[in-house]
C-alpha cells in the first residue's frame, strides 16, 4: 500500500477510535495477563500505540495484527504461541471485551 492509499491517513475520526479501542484492549491483556497495574497498563499502552500524524508514511500500521497479538508478545516474548498454545488465539473474554467496546464506540 503507498502512502496515497493508506485509509488511515483519510479518516482522522476512524483512525483516532481505533487507536483508542486498540490502546484499551493492549491494557486490558496487560492487566488480565500480567497483573500490571491499570494506570501503568495504560501508559504502556499509549506508548505502544503512539499516535501518529496523518501525514506519517506508515500511519496504523501497527493495526496489521490487534493488540492481543502485541500484547502477548509484550508479555510472554517472541513466540509466544509456542510456549504457550493456548494463547495463540484471542480468549473468548478478550472477544467479549472488545465486541463491546465496538458496540459502546458505534452509539
Amino acid at each position: 500500500m503507498n502512502h496515497a492509499d493508506n485509509p488511515w491517513r483519510q479518516d482522522e475520526t476512524g483512525y483516532a477510535e481505533y487507536l483508542k479501542h486498540e490502546r484499551l484492549l493492549f491494557a486490558w491483556c496487560l492487566q488480565t495477563f500480567a497483573d500490571t497495574p491499570a494506570a501503568e497498563a495504560q501508559e504502556a499502552a499509549g506508548t505502544f500505540y503512539e499516535y501518529e500524524p496523518a501525514s506519517a508514511p506508515h500511519r496504523g500500521l501497527v493495526f496489521h495484527d490487534e493488540a492481543w497479538h502485541w500484547a502477548m508478545l509484550h508479555i510472554f516474548g517472541p513466540f509466544y504461541w509456542i510456549s504457550r498454545p493456548a494463547l495463540e488465539l484471542p480468549s473468548a473474554e478478550y472477544r467479549r471485551v472488545s465486541d463491546g467496546l465496538s458496540e459502546s464506540s458505534a452509539t
